[in-house]
């Protein structure tokens, strides 16, 4: 890759941890920051970049691209030697596709000591929408909003993994990065609680929170009220799926308690589809507010709840007409009395019974 700029000629950029290295030219971009201890609306500096637009008009603002899968990293080694698609058709070739980049990776340092953000002019000619981001902060998250062409519009899908973005850095990304509708935080404890739900935007359609400290009993009942579009939840590593109808699996939540069922079965009344496995602190009387208020469940998981009891059977077999399968593994208190409940079940298809020692 040449540099036609001085008639230097530059030897091709070396990947270095899945990032290219792309050579970077003058291009006057704004200054961004965030004051600490201030909203961060009023504290917002990015300015309009001024990189050329590379991406012809039809191109920037396609819609019928698919939203890239935030498990599905880009290794870059190969953008070093492609060079830049001569028609609008040829990004289809990177969909799909998520480039992973690492802080350290995002700067280059000059002579004078000074850092300068890299160009990131050769993923916007390969069209990507979605990326994931690892150990970045407040000011590089404003940085790669400066820097990425694509970003005000374009990008649909942000991950940010092992990273010390704070509430006010993430109020930032939504509020400037308008056409994000996906979004992955994992390993990012800079935050409290309220100050993460108060930053979501309501465009969110798919939220991961995972390996993240401050979630508790209260998430489930502030996401549902504040993004009233979503249809795909993660939360500690713990799938929900949402399609046509409501499905939740908040597998292994040890901190979540009959409170936060309560907030639950009051803010997902059309639940089809729940699984509490593992959460050790759900008693009878969550169950009991499942079975009463969540009637349209086919699928309930309770497996490794071990203060599950018969009374919990009772419940479910009189409220839960719906019911298709239930799940009861390592439900270490449930005896031949409660099995005699669910006899009565005549929707009832699959039961699991797997370490019921008391069968």
């Amino acid at each position: 890759m040449s540099n036609p700029r001085n008639g230097d000629t530059k030897p091709p950029c070396l990947p270095r941890n899945g990032l290219v290295k792309i050579p970077t030219q003058p291009n006057g971009l704004g200054s961004a920051s965030i004051t600490k201890g201030t909203p961060a609306v009023k504290n917002r500096l990015c300015q309009p970049s001024s990189v050329p637009a590379i991406l012809s008009p039809a191109l920037a603002h396609r819609s019928d691209l698919p939203i890239p899968s935030l498990a599905s990293p880009l290794s870059l080694a190969t953008l070093a030697g492609v060079s830049s698609p001569p028609s609008a058709s040829l990004p289809k070739f990177w969909v799909g596709l998520t480039p992973v980049l690492h802080t350290k990776e995002l700067y280059n340092i000059l002579p004078g000591g000074e850092k300068e953000f890299v160009s990131l002019q050769g993923f916007a000619v390969r069209g990507f929408d979605g990326f994931c981001l690892v150990g970045v902060s407040d000011l590089d998250i404003c940085e790669f909003i400066d820097n990425y062409p694509l970003s005000k519009k374009g990008v649909k899908s942000m991950s940010l993994k092992r990273s010390t973005i704070t509430d006010a850095g993430l109020e930032v990304m939504l509020e400037q990065m308008q056409g994000v509708v996906r979004l992955e935080l994992s390993g990012c404890n800079d935050f409290p609680e309220a100050g993460l739900w108060s930053s979501l935007n309501a465009r969110i359609t798919a939220l991961s929170v995972s390996d993240c400290i401050n979630v508790a009993d209260d998430a489930i009942a502030a996401i549902s009220q504040l993004l009233p579009n979503l249809t795909e939840l993660n939360l500690q590593a713990y799938h929900v799926t949402d399609t046509t109808t409501h499905t939740l699996r908040l597998n292994s939540c040890w901190e979540i308690t009959n409170h936060g069922v309560v907030n639950m079965v009051h803010s997902l009344p059309n639940l089809s589809v729940l699984s509490l496995s593992g959460c050790s602190k759900v008693t009878d009387d969550g169950v009991e507010l499942v079975a009463e208020n969540l009637r349209k469940l086919r699928s309930l998981d309770l497996s490794w709840c071990p203060r599950i009891t018969d009374m919990a059977l009772e419940y479910i077999a009189c409220d839960l007409h719906k019911l298709e399968e239930l799940v009861l593994d390592r439900c270490v208190r449930i005896t031949d009395t409660g099995l005699s409940y669910l006899s009565t079940m005549s929707s009832l298809r699959s039961l699991y019974l797997r370490w019921c020692c008391q069968v």
